[in-house]
C-alpha cells in the first residue's frame, strides 16, 4: 500500500485509542500495534522518511489495514499483548517465552498436598508461584517436609471416612514426615495452620513466622517441653539461614516491580526483579527479538504487561529506568534517582549486563567448538554477508594502542581458518611516528607488515580489518597503494564499539544480522586483537617506567637498567633490594649509589 492509497482510507480509521492490524496480499497478519489515537499512529508509517530498512519492507507488505476501538491505552496495551502472544505475527517481537516455569500448588481438597508442578490446572487449587528458579522451589519444598510435616498421599480424607477408620498409617507417619491425619492423629486446623505457615514463606513474608514460631518455642520451653523447643529452635534456624540468603532490600521497600533494559543491535535484553516484603522473591531475565525499528520506549511496556502476567504479579509500583508510556489503575510508576529503589534498578541492570555478555560468552565458545566444516560454513557465510571475492581463509587484524602519546605500539592477530594462528601474531614497535597519531600509526604497520610478506614472497591474507574508523582504513589504503597492493586484498574498517563495518569509499556503513556467525567470529577477532595490543602495550609501558625510574640516578645507563630489569624484574622487587644482591651485577660503586637514591625516595615519601 502506498501514501496515495493509504490517504483515501484514513479518513475512515477514528481519533481514539485502539490496536490496529496489518496483513499482506495474501490476509497473513504481519504486525499488531497500539496507540492512544489510531489514525494518528497508523498515519505516521506513511508519512514519515524512511528510517529503516525492516520498517520499509513492511510498510511495502501492507494490503489490508483492521483496527480495534478500546476505552483505554492500558486496555489497548492488554489486548496488544494477547493478539501478539496469540498470531506471533512477523514484524512484531516475540513475546513466547519457551520455558515452563514450575508452580508450587496447594490442592484444593481436605489436608490439602503440596507439591511441584508445571501445568496449571483450572481445578479450583491455589498455585503459587511462578517460579524462575527450580533450585529455590526444591530447597523450599525440601524444608517443607523436613519441618512441616505434610501428608502424600492421595486418600480422599474427607470427615466421614476418617471417622469411619478406613485407612491406616503408613511409613511416612513412622518415619515422621506426616502426623497421620488419615488416623485422626492430627486435627484439620493444625494442619491448616503448617498450610498458612508455607504460604507466608512462599510469599517471601517470614516475619510472622519466625515470630510465630519464637512464641511456640518459648511456650514449649516454659512448660518444660525441651525436645519440642528444640525442634522449634531447628526450624528457626533454616528459616532465619534463608532469610539471610535472600537478597534483602530493604524493610522501607514493600510490594515492587523493577524492570531494566538494554539494547545490542537488534536484541533487546530485560531483567526482572520481584520484590515482596522488602525481599527479592523472583528474578527473570530475557532476550527479545525487535522486528522493526522499535524503540526501548515503545517495547518495554509490553514487556512488562507479558512479565507481570507470566509470573503473576500483584505488586501496585513498577521501578524503570526511564519514562514509559504505561497506565493502569491503582500502579504507579517510579524512576528512581537514589536511595534504595535505585539501588534495585541498578542490581536488575547488572542483571541484563550480565545475561547479555554469559549470551556473548556462550556463543563464543560455541564458536570455537565448531569442527572445521562448520568454521567453513562460516566463512562462507561472511563471504556473501561482506561480499567478498574469495572466501576469508586468511584474516589479518591492526589495532593501535597508546598511553597519552606515550610508548605507541601496534598489534596484528592472524586467523586461519576461522581459528587463531598464534605463530602469525605480530607486535610492532612504532618507529617513524610522535606523539598521538592514529592515522600514522597505522599507515607505518600495514605498510612493514604487508612490505615483510613481499620480500618473503609469503601468501596474504583475503580478508584485512582495520580496528577504527575511517581515518585509520584511509590510512592503511595508503600504504596498500604505495606496495601496489590494492585489488591483492580486502580491507575493511571496523568501528569502535559499534561493530559497523566501513568499506573504503563508502559513505555508509555495513551492519551485519546480530544473530550471524559472521559477526561472532568478527567480535572474537576484534577482542583478540584487543588483548593482545593491551597485553604488549601494558608490558611495554612497565618496561619504560622501569628504565625511567633508573635512569634518575646518576652513573645508570641504557645498558646497566637492562641488566637490573633482567635480574630484578620489576622497580619494586630493585627498591627492597639488599647492597649484597646488588654488587654482583654492578658493582660497588653503583650498587651504592642505587641504594641511597631509593633509600633517600622512602625518607622523602614517608614525610
Amino acid at each position: 500500500m502506498n501514501a496515495t492509497t493509504f490517504q483515501q482510507i484514513a479518513p475512515t480509521i477514528p481519533h481514539k485509542p485502539g490496536i490496529y492490524k496489518y496483513y499482506d496480499a495474501e490476509q497473513q497478519l504481519l504486525y499488531v500495534g497500539k496507540a492512544k489515537d489510531l489514525r494518528k499512529r497508523v498515519s505516521s508509517y506513511f508519512n514519515k522518511n524512511f528510517t529503516g530498512y525492516k520498517t520499509f519492507e513492511l510498510v511495502k507488505r501492507i494490503e489490508h489495514i483492521e483496527f480495534t476501538i478500546v476505552d483505554s491505552e492500558q486496555d489497548a496495551l492488554l489486548l496488544e499483548n494477547a493478539l501478539i502472544k496469540q498470531y506471533q505475527p512477523k514484524y512484531n517481537i516475540n513475546l513466547k517465552d519457551d520455558k515452563t516455569y514450575p508452580y508450587i500448588v496447594i490442592k484444593n481438597e481436605s489436608f490439602p498436598r503440596i507439591f511441584l508442578t508445571r501445568q496449571k490446572i483450572n481445578d479450583g487449587s491455589e498455585y503459587l508461584g511462578p517460579y524462575s528458579s527450580v533450585g529455590s522451589v526444591r530447597e523450599l519444598l525440601h524444608f517443607i517436609k523436613q519441618y512441616i510435616p505434610l501428608r502424600t498421599c492421595k486418600l480422599a480424607l474427607n470427615t466421614q471416612n476418617i471417622e469411619k477408620h478406613k485407612f491406616k498409617v503408613c511409613l511416612e507417619y513412622h518415619l515422621g514426615n506426616c502426623k497421620g491425619p488419615c488416623e485422626g492423629l492430627q486435627s484439620e486446623q493444625d494442619y491448616n495452620q503448617g498450610i498458612q505457615q508455607i504460604k507466608e514463606i512462599l510469599k517471601g513474608n517470614l516475619s510472622p513466622v519466625i515470630q510465630r514460631l519464637k512464641n511456640e518455642m518459648q511456650e514449649y520451653a516454659n512448660g518444660l517441653q525441651f525436645e519440642k523447643a528444640a525442634a522449634i529452635k531447628n526450624k528457626l534456624a533454616y528459616l532465619e539461614n534463608y532469610q539471610a540468603k535472600s537478597v534483602i532490600v530493604s524493610k522501607q521497600v514493600n510490594n515492587v516491580d523493577v524492570f531494566a533494559i538494554e539494547q545490542e543491535d537488534d536484541i533487546a535484553f530485560i531483567s526482572y526483579l520481584m520484590v515482596n516484603n522488602g525481599t527479592i522473591v523472583q528474578t527473570h531475565t530475557r532476550k527479545v527479538e525487535m522486528q522493526l525499528d522499535e524503540t526501548l520506549f515503545e517495547i518495554l511496556p509490553l514487556l512488562i504487561v507479558d512479565i507481570r502476567k507470566t509470573f503473576n504479579s500483584t505488586s501496585t509500583e513498577i521501578i524503570v529506568p526511564f519514562e514509559i508510556d504505561y497506565s493502569e489503575a491503582n500502579i504507579s510508576i517510579t524512576i528512581p534517582k537514589a536511595g534504595d529503589k535505585k539501588k534495585l534498578l541498578d542490581l536488575a541492570t547488572k542483571n541484563v549486563t550480565y545475561f547479555k555478555e554469559e549470551l556473548r560468552r556462550k556463543k563464543t565458545l560455541h564458536l570455537t567448538s565448531k569442527s572445521n566444516e562448520e568454521m567453513l560454513l562460516v566463512l562462507e557465510e561472511m563471504k556473501q554477508l561482506l561480499h567478498l571475492p574469495q572466501t576469508p581463509l586468511h584474516i589479518e587484524c591492526f589495532d593501535n594502542s597508546n598511553f597519552q602519546g606515550s610508548y605507541p605500539v601496534s598489534a596484528m592477530v592472524c586467523f586461519k581458518n576461522g581459528l587463531p594462528s598464534k605463530k602469525d601474531y605480530r607486535r610492532f614497535n612504532v618507529k617513524t611516528v610522535k606523539g598521538i597519531n592514529d592515522f600514522a600509526t597505522m599507515y607505518e604497520v600495514v605498510y612493514r607488515r604487508y612490505k615483510r610478506l613481499q620480500v618473503e614472497k609469503q601468501p596474504l591474507p583475503q580478508l584485512v580489518i582495520i580496528d577504527g574508523g575511517k581515518g585509520q582504513l584511509n590510512a592503511a589504503i595508503e600504504a596498500l597503494h604505495a606496495l601496489h597492493l590494492l585489488g591483492e586484498l580486502t580491507v575493511v574498517g571496523l568501528a569502535k564499539n559499534e561493530e559497523e563495518i566501513f568499506f573504503p569509499g563508502d559513505s555508509e556503513s555495513l551492519k551485519l544480522p546480530w544473530n550471524t556467525e559472521s559477526l561472532l567470529l568478527i567480535r572474537r577477532i576484534r577482542d583478540e586483537v584487543h588483548r593482545f595490543g593491551i597485553t604488549f602495550h601494558r608490558n611495554k609501558r612497565s618496561l619504560g617506567t622501569f628504565k625511567n625510574e633508573l635512569e634518575n640516578i646518576s652513573g645508570i645507563g641504557k645498558a646497566t637498567a637492562d641488566k637490573l630489569l633482567k635480574q630484578f624484574k620489576s622497580v619494586k622487587n630493585l627498591r627492597t633490594a639488599s647492597e649484597d644482591a646488588l654488587i654482583p651485577i654492578v658493582g660497588e660503586k653503583k650498587a651504592a649509589a642505587i641504594r641511597s637514591y631509593f633509600q633517600a625516595l622512602s625518607f622523602t615519601e614517608n614525610q
